[in-house]
């Protein structure tokens, strides 16, 4: 296998699609309630015409006809009921609207969010989690303009000036004229202006992306900056971002604003033009060009009824566009969740074969050669075997491969050449999902969640009743000080265990590991860091977990390894050395001197 075949993912000869086609496709997601919400708002539109049809009877009746209330009355009260049958439509479009927009926005969130889990650890590495988080949060959040509004909006400005206009042309073709003639420029201008407008965004969207990426690390590392005296200057830092921004995001408003004016200034224009043709018509004045073109003369009602239609003509192209900012906004945020959901999956997700619950395993390295690039080999042919119950200890100075080791064991790389035997079946045949019951990890930073104890103990086994939590705590050497707390394993613990110790956290990871129940445990150098009276504590958990599983240790400590069945020395991704610790100590060779480095010669 090619060397970051791990990476290749799904290919395809197609082109990849417009930001506005990507936003486009994702509209079924919404269901029904778009096209409802269009059907909504052009009912209400379709009465509206009906609506002024009858405000202009009634004008017409009361100015010039000298009608009374009692007969126009028969008008008023439909006229009302149009009043309130629109008010209702309008609501109810707005609530399909809104719900449309939400189904898509839980749809691609959780979209997004399962792809960056299926990615893995190492997609992340290499990303700054503030963009990340962007894109997850405000991202989604930009797209709900473009469907709740942008998208309906879009529907019925292509039909209500439509019908319009075919209500108007029977009664007055030269006032259809020119709402023919100018109605177009509007979503014109509004392309034409929207152009500039969009680049700008797009623009403004990545440097939204920096910013809360910074922003972000300048609040997990402000401890550092403090105690650096570097606070300060990253404040200025901060605020040169934060101008640019600022700076930034007037640009796209000013064109925003630019665009709105121009819209108003055409549906404005043509309304005058209108009203100016009626009124010197309804006035009789001489006027040569209608004559010419023998225009015929026009009624008040007729006049004042194309009159109150002009208006709403324009309106469905005004709030176009009012809304083409929010289509701005959606495309520059789908320009980035397109490159999460474009980014290929690694293909060892694509295994279905299932282990049997709870059985021992026994694990099978073969030749496994990984490089994270040409030239960047971290193994190189490494065969081992884990047995059944066995515990087994990796051992190497840093760069030797051992975390290597772990992520392509917790499925997160796949071997470049070689493969990885469970039960004799290949780890690429096996459901990711199900091959990660049947491990439990403790890393050496384990990661604690804001909530309670029981909680973030029963991360893995969250069916777990408070008994069984209670004994994997006792086993980890966690019961004394969780249960020493005023609300036991009820308190509430900050982000990344934020009131704990380094010891208390670690051995809450491993209270993890026996509620697991996992036939496989990982541990990545467990006791790093810890002062002597944790580590001691922590080892003795490390010892009763060994007893009912397969484990294998990542380790520099000799306290840690010395117990180990079988001790694995790595060197530049190859295997150099194995046994246990007497026999590796009395020969020479890498362990030797790690042991000697140590004072464990002895």
């Amino acid at each position: 296998m090619p060397i970051n075949a791990h990476r290749r993912g799904t290919t395809s000869c197609t082109p990849p699609m417009s930001p506005s086609r990507w936003l486009s496709s994702h509209k079924p997601l919404a269901g029904a309630y778009l096209p409802l919400a269009v059907a909504l708002g052009t009912g209400s539109s379709l009465l509206l015409i009906v609506q002024a049809w009858l405000l202009a009877k009634v004008v017409d009746g009361v100015s010039l006809r000298g009608a009374g209330l009692a007969e126009v009355q028969p008008w008023l009260w439909p006229l009302l009921g149009l009043y309130l049958a629109r008010a209702v439509l309008a609501w109810l479009a707005e609530r399909a609207a809104f719900r449309g927009a939400a189904r898509v926005k839980v749809a691609l969130r959780d979209r997004v969010f399962r792809h960056i889990q299926a990615l893995g650890p190492r997609y992340l590495s290499g990303e700054r989690s503030g963009a990340l988080v962007e894109s997850l949060v405000k991202g989604i959040e930009d797209l709900e303009p473009y469907y709740a509004r942008f998208i309906p909006a879009m529907s019925l400005s292509a039909t209500v000036p439509l019908a319009i206009v075919a209500v108007v042309l029977p009664l007055d073709w030269l006032s259809a004229l020119v709402f023919l003639l100018t109605a177009p420029l509007v979503p014109f201008f509004m392309i034409l202006i929207g152009k500039g407008a969009e680049a700008l965004n797009q623009r403004q969207w990545r440097r939204l992306a920096r910013m809360s990426g910074r922003f972000l690390d300048v609040i997990q590392g402000l401890p550092t900056l403090k105690l650096f005296n570097a606070s300060r200057s990253e404040a200025d830092v901060i605020a040169r971002v934060s101008e640019d921004y600022r700076r930034s995001t007037m640009q796209v408003l000013r064109v925003a604003f630019l665009s709105s004016a121009v819209l108003e200034f055409i549906a404005s224009l043509s309304i005058a033009i209108v009203a100016v043709f009626i009124g010197f018509r309804l006035y009789r004045l001489d006027l040569p060009l209608p004559d010419a073109l023998g225009v015929p003369e026009i009624s008040f009602f007729t006049g004042f009824f194309v009159l109150l239609l002009a208006p709403e003509l324009f309106l469905p192209l005004r709030n176009l566009g009012a809304h083409y900012h929010g289509r701005m906004e959606a495309i520059a945020a789908a320009g980035r969740l397109r490159e999460v959901l474009d980014t290929p999956v690694p293909e060892d997700h694509q295994g279905t074969a299932t282990l049997p619950p709870g059985a021992p395993l026994r694990l099978r390295l073969e030749g496994v050669c990984f490089a994270y690039a040409p030239g960047r080999e971290a193994l190189r042919g490494l065969t081992f075997e884990l047995q059944p119950g066995e515990r087994v200890a990796l051992v190497g100075a840093s760069g030797a491969g051992k975390t290597t080791v772990v992520n392509l064991l917790l499925g997160f790389l796949r071997p470049d050449a070689g493969r990885i035997l469970v039960d004799g079946v290949d780890l690429a045949d096996i459901d990711p999902a199900d091959w990660r019951r049947h491990l439990a990890w403790v890393p050496q930073n384990p990661r604690l969640f804001r909530g309670t104890l029981l909680d973030n103990i029963r991360l893995g086994a969250p069916d777990a009743d408070l008994d069984a939590v209670r004994a994997a705590a006792r086993r980890a050497r966690a019961a004394g000080f969780i249960e020493a707390l005023p609300l036991d394993y009820g308190t509430l613990v900050g982000e990344g265990g934020q009131g704990l110790s380094g010891g208390q956290i670690q051995r809450i990871a491993l209270a993890r590991a026996f509620l697991r129940k996992a036939p496989l445990v990982v541990l990545d150098e467990p006791t790093a860091s810890l002062d002597p009276a944790s580590e001691v504590l922590v080892q003795e958990g490390i010892d009763d977990l060994a007893r009912g599983c397969t484990l294998l240790v990542i380790a520099h400590r000799l306290k840690t390894v010395r117990g180990a069945d079988r001790i694995l020395i790595l060197d530049a991704g190859r295997l150099v050395q194995e046994g246990n610790h007497a026999g590796l100590v009395a020969a020479d060779g890498p362990y030797r001197e790690l042991a000697a480095a140590y004072g464990g010669l002895s």
